[in-house]
């Protein structure tokens, strides 16, 4: 089956690990959720169609492209939801 995929979505959480481990941030799911959004809301969308299940190996040519851009904008997201966490 074909579904429309952000292929920056794959890219954005591929990052996250390794930006956040040089940051003194909360890490639970609602701030990594957050973060993500905030991110993806800064950078371009790159939809492709692919087969459900399809083996991931897109994201590393898109990581590639957009790394300077997508780490970046996560370093932004992460100082953003530090200085306003909005879980309990």
């Amino acid at each position: 089956m074909l579904q429309i995929k952000n292929w920056m979505e794959e890219v954005v959480f591929n990052f996250m690990d390794e930006v956040l481990s040089g940051m003194d941030i909360c890490r639970c799911e609602k701030c990594r959720l957050d973060i993500a959004a905030i991110a993806l809301n800064q950078l371009p969308p790159k939809y492709v169609v692919t087969e459900r299940g399809e083996v991931y190996s897109k994201v590393n040519i898109l990581r590639q492209q957009f790394e300077v851009d997508v780490v970046s904008a996560v370093t932004k997201a992460a100082e953003t939801v530090r200085k306003n966490p909005q879980h309990g």
